[in-house]
């Protein structure tokens, strides 16, 4: 942009030189060219008012000692001819030519005759003067002058050339002047843009200083910051909101609950105990939801906080905690590890995509199963795979698994909210990090997350952790 206005400025400029000192260009030469034109004219006519007794007696007189010496001095050819073109007496290196004998035609008409109008830094011919010689109103012959234009056109092309410099001196003020003129003018919109970066990745209390730039632009900015302003208080409300109805609803959930559990031991009768079960699963999974909801929007509004973790001690200690769950689900869970692998993310953001990702690999594995977490360095940062022996998804689940609340239509009778990969997806972005899904390649589902190292994180110590259970019955939990 910047660029593109100063060249419409230099372009300006430079039609605006060329519009002013072509004229005057050609004035300088016009000027130069009569001056040089009215002394030949003024020496030719005092030959003349010589040449007029010679001309008569057939006697040249004083006339050529006149044009010899004036040829020596000036270097200017001179001769002076009759009514019938005989040459009456010449200059030491005289010589004619076309245009001389054009300006004699004129002459001997009676008039004045000189040539060309103007001399040009590429014209070569001498500058032609003739004038008649009259005696009593009679033509008796004609003076004619041939004078080298060297120095004319030396003058003329000084000239020229101090025009172009002035011009490229001009041209060069213009272009300092116009970056100035077009970094105040688009200072605003350079800081608008960067602003409207900082707010994409994140920081909501960016702003643009409204107080530069022309008046209008000082307006767009203020706009621009009501408007950020607008929105980020409706975002914050927004969160307020979920977060403060799910912590809400949860205490008229847990006195249904406590109360729906006093009703069990009144029932005998076997539908009223199922009616009683379900209605107890049904407030279980109400909870998981809330309890969901508060997760991801603690989550939004701590995307800008960034903390140092060891993500294998993460990654340890989460697998640690779901071992119980997955020896009741019959699932072998293993961690590997090859040692200390930092990361810079938000707070609790691998133990909370640990939580949601393990969850859903024991959960879908299915009894004999295996999940497998492993941590490594990669691509300048700590990368953590959860892998499963489970279905797995197609690749249209795939790119809707981290969408709110979807769920695979083949897995709608298991206990799920639809919010943690949602979660999961929240804080990796946050943080900076990426998640990729993928098929494994004997089945099941690849999940791998990938967050920032911090800088001068210390380098990892080769070293290898495993942490395995067997295969146990009991009930799937949702944590």
């Amino acid at each position: 942009m910047r660029r593109r206005l100063v060249i419409s400025y230099l372009l300006l400029m430079v039609l605006v030189l060329i519009a002013l000192e072509t004229p005057l260009a050609a004035t300088l030469a016009s000027r130069e060219t009569d001056r040089v034109r009215a002394d030949r004219l003024a020496d030719a006519t005092r030959f003349a008012s010589l040449a007029g007794p010679a001309l008569r007696g057939g006697v040249p007189g004083p006339l050529g000692g006149e044009l010899g010496s004036y040829h020596e001095l000036y270097g200017i050819g001179a001769a002076v001819v009759d009514r019938d073109r005989r040459t009456v007496v010449t200059s030491a290196g005289w010589r004619g030519g076309p245009a001389t004998e054009a300006a004699l035609d004129t002459a001997l008409s009676g008039q004045q005759s000189s040539g060309p109008e103007s001399v040009w830094p590429w014209v070569d011919g001498p500058l032609v003067v003739a004038v008649p010689i009259n005696d009593g109103g009679e033509v008796l012959g004609a003076v004619v002058t041939a004078t080298p234009v060297g120095e004319v056109r030396r003058t003329v092309t000084a000239w020229w050339l101090l025009l172009a410099g002035i011009g490229l001196l001009a041209v060069l003020a213009c272009v300092s002047t116009a970056f100035g003129l077009a970094g105040w003018v688009l200072r605003p919109v350079t800081e608008l843009d960067a602003v409207t970066h900082e707010i994409a990745e994140g920081d909501r209390g960016a702003r643009v200083q409204h107080r530069l730039g022309p008046p209008e632009l000082r307006r767009l900015a203020a706009s621009f910051n009501n408007m950020a302003d607008v929105v980020s208080d409706v975002m914050d409300r927004q969160r307020a909101f979920v977060a403060h109805a799910s912590h809400q609803l949860r205490n008229p959930l847990t006195a249904l609950r406590l109360r729906v559990e006093e009703l069990g031991p009144s029932l005998t009768d076997p539908d009223g105990r199922a009616e009683h079960r379900l209605a107890l699963e049904e407030t279980d999974r109400l909870a998981l939801v809330l309890d969901a909801l508060l997760t991801l929007a603690r989550a939004e509004r701590e995307e800008n906080e960034r903390v140092t973790v060891d993500a294998a001690a993460v990654a340890a200690s989460r697998v640690d905690a779901w071992q119980p769950l997955a020896r009741h689900r019959s699932v072998t869970l293993r961690l590997v590890t090859s040692g200390p692998a930092y990361a810079r993310t938000v707070p609790t953001a691998v133990d909370q995509a640990l939580d949601a990702l393990i969850d859903n690999a024991v959960k879908f594995s299915g009894a004999a199963g295996e999940v497998t977490v492993t941590v490594r360095p990669a691509d300048g940062g700590t990368a953590l795979e959860v892998r499963d022996t489970g279905p797995g998804m197609t690749p249209g689940q795939l790119d809707q698994a981290t969408e709110r609340f979807w769920r695979a239509p083949d897995v709608q009778n298991i206990d799920g909210a639809g919010l943690g990969l949602t979660i999961v997806a929240v804080l990796v972005d946050a943080s900076d990090g990426r998640l990729t899904m993928r098929s494994g390649q004997s089945g099941g589902l690849v999940a791998e997350l990938w967050f920032p190292a911090p800088p001068g994180a210390p380098a990892p110590e080769p070293r290898t952790a495993a942490a395995e259970t067997g295969p146990a019955d009991a009930d799937p939990v949702r944590a």
